[in-house]
């Protein structure tokens, strides 16, 4: 169902769901084995696609009127989410109550949206005096609040292999983001009305809160608290980027999350503490093991744990499939039935799938099952073969470093062609990185921060400063591990029968001893090892225009070499286009270095990713039309000013630096450059019989300077829409003179500058030109031969929660 274009009409997701529960009793009727087996799949495969299409069509019910968007409205309801906070404010889910109508209207909005408060001046549309540190204390989960607030529909940025924010937002039921403002019409200020407003989500996410503030209160200005407030609540947003590219690179991420370790670590805890005391009557002279055994007692006690620390760890998926395990096995125990672990693996995943049926999208999902699901199929295999060995060993310790090392190796071994398939790379430090942070996190770690969440000060605080320590001397070790050059191989993302093929090869690996020819599988492998990646084919040329939201960011490749000509804006903190959609994208496509690397001009939404890019691919040259002294020049490794007749050829493909000329800078400053949109690098690429111009953010005048000093020159077959179709730009006669087909408008959606341009669209429109933008079309790859082939992500990876 998450993959399809458009859903069915819900009478017919119904149907399905009716026909599904007939063959499941038919199947059960029948009661031939090989016939109800097959029976009950096909009712199960059926049942599901009915349900998660019903589901989305729940979800999909309210929507915020089009009309609606970036217009002023005053909701009251409650804080419904542990508030996120970010440099520039902080980030909340609003549970709407009441709609405040407004000229005679009453809005039409979503039960939640998704909300930012920004602090003054870090917001341009914000009022100054939106947010102050005194509302910044009260906003707190399960607070009332009356908000005045612009909303606009449910948009992210659409790229191949990348983050689907939209998806994202349809599965926690968020049918609108936006931002906090002031009232300037009415006059009615942002007020809270109610401390705490009581429902048990509230409470669970104010307990969560109150866990948070704890560590962080013990732990200021401590670098790695934030993986503490992790271990204990499951909230990894106070971890710093660079951290994250450690523990991802040594493999150890999934540790840095609530696993179903800690959760199963937990409910043991809890169930042989109850059981003990149970067995022993609670020092009392009640038999209570004779009105109820201790085993049932105990299991009780252990899912209840369990589920208590899953609602307070967020309910990610992992932590939702060892809950269901868990209660599985406890109920099963009560009931005095025998059960086999797969199927309590089979029936988590069914419960998994019916509380939340876009978890498929998600990589946590597909790595929670796969491992457990390699552990049982490693592990059913070779426990009965292994134990007269094991039996003869002098302690048990040898069997559990055995068992340990088994488990390790058989998780890394198997999860191998997913591990590619959803990231593009392999951690080849991991296993000795887990080796080390596995006991010190599992065994040490967490324990502590667990143990001060409950123990008062300051003994809490000083398990919390040993535990901070702990992590800091492992973070040490592993950002070591991590600077290996062997440390991680990057691949690029395979395509489905290769995966196919290294899954079966990976199946026959790890299959029992006895299994013959067991190392010809490896065979499997190398397909999935040795692919490259797609790239043009000879004679090609590939220009990719990448949905970086408001800035610019285009990739022209050959069959041979790479080219980024801008690299998007900075988001905020330390996230930008480069470190978000464009490193992602170029390692998902097997791409390690980059030929040349062109900042046209030294504005965010222009240069904000280049940092982020020269860290995490290798740039040979870049060029710009910075100052010597600003950071971009003086990080790049050979960097040079654009300037007019700069010229070189890369295979059957030139590139033309047209603008701009030694004395445009000569205008500017010595030390800053005043008007970077006046300086803007404006490069011309010919392959073949086609033309691409990349003229970044010039305006008139400079279109004007290029009419005259190239005149007949700038015909094209496609244009990069000059300064983001702005009113000063894309002039009559520079359009006529450029005479393009196709026309390529890198803007946000509902961007704060307009742009583009309605005025300037028709202009556009009138010459006939085809208008591609990334607003509505996602990325846009334009392949080049022969002839000009245009596709759009949004089209091509159509899914029916797009534009709605």
């Amino acid at each position: 169902m998450q993959i399809q274009p458009a859903l069915p009409a819900s009478w017919m997701l119904s149907c399905l769901l009716v026909l599904a529960t007939a063959l499941f009793i038919v199947a059960g009727i029948v009661g031939r084995r090989h016939v109800t087996l097959s029976a009950k799949f096909l009712a199960g495969a059926i049942f599901g696609f009915a349900w998660a299409g019903l589901f989305a069509q729940y979800y999909l019910r309210q929507e915020l009127p089009p009309q609606w968007e970036g217009r002023d409205i005053t909701l009251i309801g409650t804080v419904d989410s542990l508030p996120s906070h970010f440099e520039r404010g902080v980030g909340f889910t609003f549970a709407v109550e009441q709609v405040l109508a407004r000229d005679g209207e009453t809005p039409v909005v979503p039960e939640r949206v998704s909300l930012a408060w920004y602090r003054p001046g870090t917001h341009t549309t914000a009022a100054p005096d939106d947010m102050d540190e005194t509302n910044l204390s009260l906003l707190q989960a399960g607070s009332r609040w009356r908000l005045t607030v612009r909303l606009k529909r449910p948009h992210g940025n659409a790229n191949p292999h990348l983050f689907d924010y939209e998806a994202w937002l349809l599965e926690r039921n968020l049918r609108a983001t936006g931002y906090v403002r002031s009232d300037r019409k009415q006059q009615l200020k942002n007020q809270m009305l109610a401390a705490f407003v009581a429902s048990p989500r509230n409470l669970i996410e104010a307990a969560r809160g109150n866990l948070r503030d704890r560590i962080l209160h013990a732990l200021p200005d401590h670098r790695y608290a934030g993986v503490l407030v992790a271990l204990v609540i499951g909230d990894q947003r106070a971890i710093d980027q660079s951290d994250w590219e450690v523990f991802n690179r040594t493999g150890v991420s999934h540790l840095v999350a609530i696993s179903g370790l800690h959760i199963t670590m937990i409910a043991a805890l809890f169930a042989a503490v109850m059981g003990g005391l149970w067995r022993r009557s609670f020092f009392t002279d009640a038999r209570l093991p004779l009105l109820l055994p201790a085993q049932k007692v105990a299991a009780l006690s252990g899912a209840l744990a369990a589920f208590v620390y899953v609602l307070l760890a967020g309910f990610g998926v992992p932590a939702q499939r060892t809950l269901y395990m868990l209660l599985v096995v406890a109920l099963a125990l009560w009931s005095g039935r025998i059960i086999s672990i797969s199927h309590v693996l089979c029936v988590a995943l069914a419960l998994v799938l019916l509380i939340d049926p876009w978890a498929v999208l998600w990589p946590g999902f597909w790595l929670s099952f796969f491992a457990v699901g390699v552990i049982l199929y490693t592990g059913l295999g070779r426990m009965q073969a292994g134990a007269a060995e094991q039996a003869s060993r002098a302690g048990n310790w040898l069997r559990g470093v055995k068992a340990a090392g088994m488990t390790q190796y058989a998780v890394t071994i198997g999860l191998l062609p997913l591990t590619v398939l959803l990231f593009g790379r392999i951690s080849l430090i991991g296993p000795l990185a887990n080796a080390v942070a596995i006991p010190v996190i599992g065994l040490a770690v967490t324990p502590l921060a667990l143990a001060a969440c409950v123990l008062p000060a300051p003994l809490s605080n000083w398990l919390l400063i040993a535990a901070h320590a702990l992590v800091e001397q492992l973070a040490g070790v592993l950002a070591w591990m991590s600077s290996m050059p062997f440390a991680v191989w990057q691949a690029a993302v395979p395509s489905p029968w290769t995966i196919a093929i290294a899954l079966l090869a990976t199946l026959w690996i790890l299959a029992p001893r006895g299994w013959p020819l067991r190392w010809l599988a490896l065979c499997g492998w190398l397909p999935l090892l040795v692919d490259s990646g797609s790239r043009p084919g000879a004679g090609e040329m590939w220009v990719t225009a990448l949905d970086v939201g408001q800035g610019m960011a285009v990739l022209v490749e050959t069959p041979e070499r790479r080219l980024l000509y801008d690299t998007g804006p900075g988001y905020g903190g330390k996230s930008d286009a480069g470190n978000r959609v464009i490193v992602p994208y170029l390692r998902a496509r097997g791409i390690d270095a980059l030929d040349a690397l062109i900042v046209s001009h030294a504005d965010i939404d222009h240069s904000g990713g280049a940092l982020s890019v020269m860290a995490g691919i290798e740039v040979a040259t870049v060029y710009s039309s910075l100052a010597a002294a600003h950071p971009i020049a003086v990080t790049a490794a050979d960097h040079r000013r654009c300037r007019e007749g700069q010229t070189w050829q890369w295979g059957d493909t030139r590139f033309e630096m047209l603008y701009p000329r030694p004395e445009h800078y000569a205008a500017q400053p010595a030390k800053k450059i005043s008007k970077p949109n006046a300086v803007s690098c404006t490069i011309k690429i010919t392959h073949g019989d086609h033309v691409v111009l990349l003229p970044g953010d010039i305006e008139a005048p400079q279109e004007r300077e290029l009419i005259a000093s190239h005149a007949g020159q700038l015909k094209a077959t496609v244009l990069l829409a000059p300064h983001h179709g702005s009113g000063t730009s894309s002039t009559a006669a520079f359009l006529s003179e450029v005479d393009p087909q196709i026309a390529l408008f890198q803007v946000g959606y509902r961007n704060r500058f307009r742009h583009p341009k309605l005025q300037v669209l028709e202009r556009y429109r009138d010459l006939g030109i085809k208008i591609l933008r990334n607003d509505e079309d996602g990325a846009i790859l334009l392949k080049f031969d022969t002839d000009v082939s245009a596709a759009t992500y949004r089209e091509q990876h159509r899914r029916y929660w797009y534009g709605r």
